[in-house]
């Protein structure tokens, strides 16, 4: 069998949205992909697509969302990229979500408006689901929220164990209908999805990991010795309670919660492990076909994009909605509250909704934490 060469002039065509694009408020850049024996691989290499706002906890803004799509839609015309690495910089959160500064500030009771955050937003996950490579998302701290939501899009996690997964949105005047209502239950069942979805009590890397959401954790706690621990705050041995209920992966309470933040002060955050545990699966999906693997993805991402075809669009229109209601209480709390003060009254909002009281600037500001209501109405 021949091979047809490729004729040495012919120029290839750019099928990126906008080329030649200069990412300013995330990152795009070209990494090293690595073959079996750990050796830079010439003409090929790893995308990895970075969100930067680790002040704010690598929450999205509107500038931030337009530029994912962008970046997805230039690593899926890539030819030279085997994957999607999805992550973010700094140590403390890979995504909280959507700004709550632009939420609270621009976007609440401007309804209409948000209807077009929510559009950049669709796009965005839509994007990550028809990317054209495999899409890794790498976990360098909290995944919580929308952050959630566009790492579920992703077909593989890798987590550094300091990570926390879960929802914001019923506690803080939203509702999880950017991808997490659509995506949750097809990794871990509708119950389980039920009570990260409307409790919002966050997992452990652990927890997810054995919960089906997390393919690979790794350490990242390091000693002043050099070594590697498990989580302190997390119970890692696998065993259960006196009354059956799985342990693992639960975060310690008590005493043991106190030793473990006394631990932890004594250790620095090395996110190496986790970036070599990334490594190795992007050297594992060079060692497939090219096609074959998109194929086969894409017939797996069918099932996330049923749910998301039939929903995000409602879900759009009632998420732009909430902005002059629930979420005009929410957010602002969230934003402007004093950290322990992030919370609204729920007992007297129920109160006065079972009253018949109508849901305006009155009783948005008699519901806010005290340390909200002057920076809110101000």
């Amino acid at each position: 069998m021949s091979l047809t060469p490729q004729e040495p002039d012919m120029q290839l065509k750019n099928h990126e949205l906008v080329p030649d694009y200069e990412f300013r408020s995330i990152r795009y850049e070209e990494r090293p992909v690595r073959d079996r024996a750990g050796q830079e691989v010439d003409g090929l290499h790893q995308t990895w697509i970075s969100l930067d706002n680790p002040a704010q906890l690598n929450s999205y803004t509107t500038a931030a969302v337009r530029e994912v799509i962008l970046a997805f839609r230039r690593a899926s015309a890539d030819r030279a990229a085997t994957c999607v690495v999805f992550t973010a910089t700094g140590d403390r959160a890979f995504c909280t979500g959507g700004n709550t500064e632009e939420y609270a500030t621009y976007y609440r009771h401007r309804p209409h408006e948000y209807l077009q955050y929510m559009r950049l937003f669709n796009d965005m996950v839509t994007g990550i689901l028809l990317c054209d490579k495999p899409v890794i998302c790498r976990v360098n701290g909290m995944r919580i929220a929308g952050g959630q939501e566009i790492g579920m899009a992703c077909d593989y996690t890798v987590a550094g164990d300091h990570a926390r997964f879960g929802q914001a949105g019923p506690v803080h005047g939203s509702a999880p209908d950017g991808g997490s209502t659509d995506f949750l239950d097809l990794f871990v069942g509708v119950g389980r999805a039920a009570e990260s979805l409307v409790l919002c009590e966050p997992w452990s890397a652990h927890k997810a990991m054995r919960l089906g959401v997390v393919n690979d954790t790794a350490p990242v706690y390091r000693t002043a010795e050099g070594a590697f621990i498990a989580n302190p705050f997390v119970v890692t041995d696998r065993w259960t309670d006196d009354l059956g209920r799985v342990v693992h992966g639960e975060y310690k309470t008590g005493d043991d919660a106190a030793a473990a933040k006394a631990l932890a002060a004594t250790c620095t955050i090395d996110l190496s492990r986790l970036d070599e545990a990334v490594e190795r699966l992007a050297t594992k999906l060079l060692y497939t076909f090219p096609e074959c693997a998109r194929k086969t993805i894409e017939s797996l991402r069918k099932k996330k994009l049923a749910h998301w075809y039939q929903n995000s669009e409602t879900n759009r229109a009632w998420l732009a909605l909430n902005m002059n209601a629930e979420a005009a209480a929410g957010f602002p709390a969230f934003q402007f509250g004093a950290r322990d003060e992030r919370e609204i009254d729920f007992i007297k909002l129920r109160r006065a909704i079972a009253e018949g009281a109508a849901f305006d600037q009155e009783l948005i500001r008699s519901v806010l934490p005290p340390s909200a209501r002057d920076k809110a109405f101000g």
